[in-house]
């Protein structure tokens, strides 16, 4: 076995019904808080009031900053920053998806530094510090895995790019994961986020940066998905389903704050970066399969492994058949969950494959993929997700 190292410093408060300590989770780090979520629309509005009371009682004042949108902007997190240093605020509450909790992480650092949060990217020799707000999540959507890693994805509408700020000291101080905020999800909403919890499951598991740790937690993960996304996408009020679902989606989020993730997530922050409208799952959903198929020789056991978990007729395969079946085994699952999805269907120009494939590998994701792509191999491979089904090759 190798050696490796696991960190982990969220305090993680899982379960139905554990929103009702939000006040005093909050209230261990601070008096005057940020309040970060996305506009205020009807489902949402119950919840946002309840949320509010529950700060006040615990002696806190509270400011709302509602202007949170999918993949959030640099303007969006500015807003958020400006509104938090006006109130003084001390702590950030991040309720919401992925969008919602990145917002409040780099909200956590614009309000504290010099700049922007933008000029904190991971690749940047400025890094947020101490002085960086503590930040509390609750998780409104099963997909991120946000609430336990130390990642703020941004994009930035001007160069048209989308990266991340990563840095330990991201981490959310506490993590209320409560399915029961998850059960007002659309079934688009449940299957997209529910495949980007596959996605950083499976990719940490053969991201070569793994262990046996975060390898233990992804097959659990993975098997959660594959037996009760479908359940959740027919029938969201399923508890036991959307119970599993937010485990599921937590075991993933402390696999990747320690594993990584590999192509396809590079793939799909640079389909992001340049077409906003695009849903981080859907994109995950539309390079799948041809990235199974690229891929599955490079890694065979893993890749039998999560297609046995997929399907298990072919538990009885060979290790070799198993992986090569892969692919099919992932058509299979995203057409369960009405999910199936070519970059055609995203409003993705098919002359400008070369420009996505370019900024595919701008992030360094792909370096840690078992297979390592070339440009031109990128190139294909979308080509190949482009309209129609691949073939099992």
């Amino acid at each position: 076995m190798k050696t490796f190292n696991y960190f982990q410093p969220t305090e993680i408060r899982f379960g139905s019904g554990r929103l009702s300590e939000v006040g005093q989770a909050v209230a261990r780090w601070g008096k005057r808080c940020l309040l970060v979520t996305v506009p205020e629309f009807p489902p949402f509005a119950p919840l946002y009031a309840r949320v509010k009371e529950l700060l006040w009682d615990a002696g806190l004042k509270v400011a709302h900053f509602d202007g949170v949108v999918p993949n959030p902007t640099t303007e969006v997190i500015t807003a958020g920053a400006r509104l938090a240093k006006e109130h003084g605020v001390d702590v950030v509450l991040g309720m919401g998806g992925g969008s919602s909790m990145d917002s409040a992480k780099a909200i956590a650092v614009e309000a504290t530094h010099p700049g922007t949060a933008w000029d904190y990217l991971f690749f940047r020799d400025k890094q947020p510090s101490e002085k960086t707000l503590p930040v509390v999540t609750a998780t409104t959507t099963s997909g991120t895995g946000s609430q336990v890693t130390q990642v703020a994805v941004v994009t930035n509408t001007k160069e048209k790019n989308k990266s991340a700020l990563y840095n330990s000291i991201l981490y959310p101080k506490i993590s209320i994961v409560d399915p029961e905020l998850v059960r007002t999800a659309p079934p688009d909403v449940t299957a997209s986020t529910g495949f980007d919890v596959f996605a950083h499951a499976f990719e940490s598991y053969i991201n070569p940066g793994g262990s046996a740790y975060t390898d233990l937690m992804a097959l659990e993960a993975i098997g959660l998905v594959v037996d009760h996304l479908p359940k959740a996408v027919r029938n969201g009020t399923d508890l036991v389903a959307r119970t599993h679902m937010a485990w599921a989606d937590t075991l993933a989020g402390l696999c990747i704050a320690n594993a990584g993730v590999t192509l396809p997530h590079g793939i799909g922050m640079a389909m992001s970066g340049l077409y906003p409208q695009v849903a981080h799952g859907r994109a995950l959903a539309a390079v799948y399969p041809a990235m199974m198929r690229y891929t599955w020789q490079a890694a065979e056991p893993k890749f039998a492994a999560v297609a046995r978990l997929l399907d298990p007729f072919l538990q009885p395969l060979s290790d070799g058949e198993a992986a090569h079946r892969s692919g099919e085994a992932v058509d299979r699952f995203l057409k369960s969950i009405n999910l199936w999805t070519r970059l055609e269907d995203l409003d993705i120009p098919e002359d400008e494959v070369r420009r996505l494939a370019e900024a595919s590998l701008v992030l360094p994701d792909y370096k840690n993929h078992p297979r390592v792509a070339s440009m031109d191999e990128v190139i294909d491979l979308l080509k190949k997700s482009y309209r129609d089904e691949p073939e099992n090759s």
